[in-house]
């Protein structure tokens, strides 16, 4: 039987998946929060610290690759979009593309454009309108970097095996298509 807290009533440790560590950062502050209020349910933090904790984590390693070519991921993702997509793509495409704000995009391509990464054309129909382009130079950039990020990250997550990782991945894309679902249900 367990508590409310998802813990053995009979204050036994929490059972932890196999292979699981619960010597992180995380665990301390739930075992804290624990302490001080053992009738709440913790288990969400568990999630939700961790994933929080592994992103400002990556963030700070600021992907090396990408570093050495002297590119922000924000901009690499952008440069990826129009990569990936093969053609041309509106400013208001790359937001919706790069999941960043119409501002953020903008500042972005004005940089790639001043390196010679990026092409901006306008409509021929719309002059509002503005096309946007990767040149070869762009394209030869994104090319180049894409298998060493790839590497680089798969070095970051080695330590979780292959069945590891595919759990890991399939978890994370049920909770986000939850979350991508129900998004203006959660805000408040």
């Amino acid at each position: 039987m367990t508590a409310t807290n998802g813990r053995p009533v009979d204050g036994a440790a929490r059972p932890t998946a196999p292979g699981a560590a619960r010597h992180d950062t995380v665990a301390a502050v739930v075992g804290q929060w624990q302490a001080v209020h053992p009738d709440l349910d913790t288990g969400p933090m568990e999630i939700i610290g961790r994933i929080n904790r592994c992103a400002a984590l990556l963030q700070q390693a600021e992907d090396a690759p990408l570093r050495r070519a002297g590119l922000s991921r924000p901009e690499f993702d952008l440069l990826g979009a129009l990569r990936r997509t093969g053609h041309e793509l509106t400013p208001s495409e790359l937001t919706r593309e790069t999941f960043s704000s119409g501002a953020a995009v903008t500042k972005r391509l004005k940089l790639l454009t001043e390196r010679g990464l990026v092409e901006r054309r306008g409509d021929t129909r719309d002059r509002r309108v503005a096309h946007v382009r990767l040149t070869d130079a762009g394209r030869d950039l994104v090319d180049a970097i894409l298998p060493e990020q790839l590497a680089y990250e798969t070095t970051v997550l080695a330590g979780l095996g292959t069945p590891g990782q595919g759990e890991l991945a399939s978890l994370l894309g049920e909770l986000l298509v939850q979350l991508e679902g129900r998004l203006g249900m959660l805000r408040v």
